[in-house]
């Protein structure tokens, strides 16, 4: 029970963003690329990246007992770029910012891999699929901001 507690402590701060309230007739407004997924997707995608992440964060906390800053502060400087998509895109209404959060997302999503991998081979086996998302949204985001300009 313990152990569920730890880990629901874990999983609940990357949902965060989701109270962010989301201007759908702002996101229907803007010309989207053909390879948009459904609106109803990102709700799913994230749901399950959230907790793959929250599995590697908790078997990292779980394996070791001194956890390195190095990890901690690329953990938290992915935390507050993922998290500051949704108030930059949909608050400020600027698909520039949103884009600048998904590059800054999708790169330190590559240092907390390597950070992870260090820690632990298997922990890092589950940020492989959000380090590829984040790559797509990047793209997606810029797509979205160079049809928009």
């Amino acid at each position: 029970m313990k152990a569920i507690l730890k880990f629901i402590i874990i999983l609940l701060p990357w949902f965060l963003s989701a109270l962010t309230p989301i201007d759908k007739s702002y996101y229907n407004s803007l010309d989207l690329p053909w390879f948009t997924p459904p609106q109803m997707a990102y709700g799913i995608i994230w749901t399950i990246l959230y907790i793959l992440i929250s599995i590697s964060i908790y078997q990292i906390i779980k394996s070791k007992k001194d956890i390195p800053s190095s990890y901690k502060y690329t953990l938290l400087i992915n935390y507050i770029a993922n998290q500051s998509f949704q108030p930059l895109f949909f608050l400020l209404k600027s698909p520039f910012l949103g884009f600048v959060s998904c590059i800054i997302t999708f790169i330190s999503s590559l240092f907390l891999y390597k950070e992870t991998k260090e820690l632990n081979d298997t922990s890092a086996k589950y940020i492989i699929s959000y380090i590829l998302f984040s790559l797509f949204a990047s793209i997606l985001s810029l797509t979205i901001y160079l049809l928009n300009v």
